[in-house]
């Protein structure tokens, strides 16, 4: 039997959770969300003018005392999200100790969970190998199907990370907050993002690393393979190309969270040799990604 993606202590940990929204998203059904629709919960809104056929219960009859003219009472419905999570499963993902897709897998599992204990909607779609998709999982009850998915998700080949998000864009039927897991080896990383940002999801992107990709344990003359097909490189990994390979990577990473920064999306680096404990109460916490 696969070992579980989260552990029960861990979970009931992510039970005093909720996403952190920057802004009010309408939904489809009754949840645990404020809604920038009008609806009928205890939370007070606003008023508006009584019109004929209005429901008289909600006259606001101590207005009426002093403005003796008819208003109704408005408060905040409270709606469901619909919550996108896109996991990448092309073949880069299946490297590192401890591997990138497994920790992805770990990330997206704790992000939905959590959606779901708040009683959100939880779409699930993986790239890169075989076209994988679950939608309108709902409710803690929800989560055994949501950690059976992950599970089976396995690395396939190379991803046109750009294709895939244009689909999405196309078929996701409402937007809400949507979490990218991936390490963006596809040099189209800024057209995806570009179009996953076209539509009005709230967008973080999970950057995810190996320990081995942050800071290789290289040294002497090695022959580079490309886990997706591409050509060999031959270098000597000596002190100062450690160094150099370090510091591209890190003006890689701000390039990209500078690009995510435009645009309104989160950018949260991902260091699979980080507890996941540690990087979900504290990472995302800190980017504000839940509260």
């Amino acid at each position: 039997m696969a070992e579980p993606l989260l552990t029960a202590a861990f979970l009931r940990k992510l039970d005093r959770l909720a996403l952190q929204t920057r802004r009010a998203m309408a939904g489809d059904l009754q949840g645990e969300r404020r809604s920038p629709k009008r609806g009928s919960s205890v939370e007070f809104a606003d008023f508006r003018p009584y019109t004929a056929g209005d429901d008289f219960r909600q006259i606001d009859w101590n207005l009426y005392a002093r403005a003796e003219r008819f208003y109704l009472k408005l408060f905040v419905a409270e709606e469901e999200l619909n919550v996108h999570l896109l996991v990448d499963t092309s073949r880069s993902m299946a490297w590192g100790e401890p591997e990138k897709l497994h920790y992805a897998r770990r990330i997206a599992a704790a992000f939905g969970y959590i959606a779901l204990s708040n009683l959100d909607r939880v779409n699930v779609t993986a790239f890169g190998g075989r076209p994988a998709a679950v939608s309108g999982i709902r409710g803690k009850r929800g989560a055994v199907a949501l950690f059976e998915f992950l599970q089976r998700l396995e690395a396939g080949s190379s991803a046109n990370l750009t294709q895939f998000c244009r689909n999405y864009i196309q078929t996701a039927r409402s937007a809400g907050p949507l979490l990218l897991c991936s390490d963006l080896f596809d040099p189209g990383w800024r057209d995806a993002l570009r179009t996953l940002s076209s539509r009005p999801f709230e967008i973080t992107v999970m950057h995810v690393l190996a320990p081995q990709e942050i800071d290789p344990p290289l040294e002497g003359d090695i022959r580079l393979l490309d886990s997706e097909g591409g050509p060999a490189v031959e270098i000597s990994a000596d002190l100062d190309v450690l160094q150099r390979y370090r510091e591209s990577l890190r003006a890689w990473q701000s390039e990209i969270e500078s690009f995510c920064s435009g645009r309104g999306m989160r950018y949260v680096p991902v260091n699979t040799a980080e507890p996941i404990e540690d990087f979900v109460f504290g990472q995302l916490r800190r980017a504000g990604v839940i509260r």
